[in-house]
């Protein structure tokens, strides 16, 4: 395990837009001993500055930010801190995200719903190295490489920037909106929502956007 401090804790960067949800990871982090947080940033373009000028051994994020994208982040983090382990820490359903994030880059996914044990569990084993997956999701994974995992649902069939797409249209907003929040052309965007209608098995925009805020208010 890298250990950056001169007290010898490993470094923590805490990335969530939520300041009660990085307070409440930082002081399960100061508990646990042998961590320490030495940064913590609101968004992606701060998070990347603070890996620069923070140097942690450890980035713990958020996948959901009022402006960006986690999966986007974690992208740029690899490309500019490939050594860097990343541990996301979300909300969002495992069986949709976690192998997501896996394939971007990230050492890890834990939910907020687990205890505080767990979390700083999760953070030495990428810490260490290693990855980190529940036990659930682990034997999700291993039965998709055996070829005996269950029929995927039709979410799961969704494209990253697809399921980006269907979070924006659950927050209300319009394709133009979209598309200027993403740096797409409206010709782009709607062919992504296109795509998410055929793939959902929806047939209008209005489903689309009904089955967007149930699947939001699920808990994605």
């Amino acid at each position: 395990m890298q250990r950056a401090s001169k007290n010898g804790k490993a470094k923590v960067l805490v990335v969530d837009d939520h300041p009660a949800v990085r307070e409440g990871i930082a002081q399960i982090i100061h508990q646990a001993g042998g961590l320490e947080v030495c940064a913590q940033a609101d968004c992606p373009e701060k998070a990347l500055q603070a890996v620069s000028t923070s140097k942690p051994d450890v980035a713990v994020l958020d996948l959901a930010f009022g402006a960006g994208s986690g999966l986007g982040l974690i992208h740029d983090l690899r490309e500019w801190h490939p050594v860097l382990p990343l541990l996301v820490l979300s909300m969002h359903d495992e069986t949709l995200y976690a192998e997501r994030v896996l394939r971007a880059g990230a050492s890890g996914y834990i939910m907020k719903q687990q205890v505080a044990e767990e979390f700083v569990e999760a953070v030495r084993k990428v810490l260490s190295g290693g990855i980190y997956l529940s036990e659930e999701m682990s034997a999700r994974m291993l039965h998709k490489l055996t070829g005996r995992e269950p029929a995927t649902a039709a979410i799961e069939s969704l494209s990253n920037r697809e399921l980006e797409v269907l979070g924006l249209v659950a927050q209300c907003l319009s394709p133009r909106q979209i598309a200027d929040k993403l740096c797409l052309s409206i010709k782009t965007v709607e062919t992504h929502l296109d795509h998410v209608k055929t793939k959902l098995g929806l047939g209008s925009s209005r489903e689309l956007f009904r089955y967007a805020i149930v699947w939001s208010l699920e808990g994605r």
